[in-house]
């Protein structure tokens, strides 16, 4: 009796670590997979074009050569395009957020009628395509003169974000949101913007964190709508900024990866300053 429990405990440790051990060699081949272009992006930019023409993609630049950045960073006119994309995103995710805390506020504390309906509208929100709201945002910011702004992008992506915003935050007030609180401040005599700026925003500040991570970065990577919106070279992004560049330098690839790199860093460089906001903010719970 004892050898066969025996036997089958070690029989379940070696699946154990024959599991753990696929799984690591699976991940590890994804990150590896997944890096891989990025370093084909990284070694190409600082190369020459005649050493790409030599040696091709896959070989280390026997010397950095910072000319195709330096190209790049001034056709592309990189700092205007770097502080463009910076202030739309970064109004963009506050005004997001805002939106959203109040839109779910109203919806998972306030518990006002109708909620069910509502969250559903917010829902199907998420799931509209931009291409249908391109053509009566062009006509209407047209007519109250933002178009060609940076507010007009920055007021459309961020009613688009709180969508999101307001399923995600709704979820956290209607369920894990500790109504004991709620109670006591109502009790204590706060009133409603007391309750929200004073009990709910300080106890649910690792959403708002992680809502503001993934909105920032969709606000940067986004090109369909500052592609229609903004159309003078001043206001353009980088991604636009990116796109016109590979039209304007042909096939050069060594200049190419050069603005895919330009592109990419700022993005890679907030995601590690936001790397332990975000983990915070996936791992925490609403109650501290």
């Amino acid at each position: 009796m004892n050898e066969n429990v025996y036997e089958q405990a070690n029989r379940s440790v070696i699946t154990t670590r024959a599991f753990d051990t696929l799984s690591l060699i699976g991940l590890v081949l994804l990150f590896v997979v997944m890096l891989f272009p990025l370093l084909m992006v990284l070694t190409n930019s600082f190369k020459s074009e005649a050493e790409y023409a030599a040696g091709g993609p896959l070989t280390l630049p026997q010397s950095l050569s910072w000319e195709s950045i330096r190209i790049m960073w001034n056709r592309m006119d990189y700092s205007i395009k770097l502080w463009n994309s910076f202030s739309i995103s970064v109004l963009t995710a506050l005004l997001a957020i805002i939106i959203s805390l109040f839109n779910a506020f109203a919806l998972g504390i306030g518990k006002v009628k109708g909620g069910a309906f509502f969250l559903v509208f917010f829902l199907l929100a998420i799931t509209v395509p931009q291409d249908v709201l391109v053509y009566p945002l062009y006509y209407f910011f047209k007519l109250i003169g933002l178009y060609d702004t940076r507010f007009s992008v920055i007021l459309t992506l961020a009613v688009l974000h709180s969508a999101f915003g307001t399923y995600l935050l709704t979820s956290v007030f209607s369920v894990t949101f500790p109504r004991e609180l709620v109670e006591a401040a109502l009790i204590d005599g706060c009133n409603k913007l007391q309750l929200l700026f004073r009990v709910v925003v300080p106890i649910s500040m690792p959403s708002l964190s992680v809502l503001f991570v993934f909105f920032f970065i969709w606000t940067w990577n986004e090109f369909f709508l500052p592609l229609v919106f903004l159309v003078s070279n001043d206001n353009q992004t980088v991604p636009i900024a990116m796109a016109l560049a590979r039209g304007e330098r042909g096939m050069a690839v060594t200049t190419q990866s050069a603005a895919a790199l330009l592109g990419v860093v700022p993005c890679i460089i907030f995601f590690f300053l936001f790397q332990r906001t975000l983990t915070k903010g996936i791992t925490a719970g609403s109650v501290k």
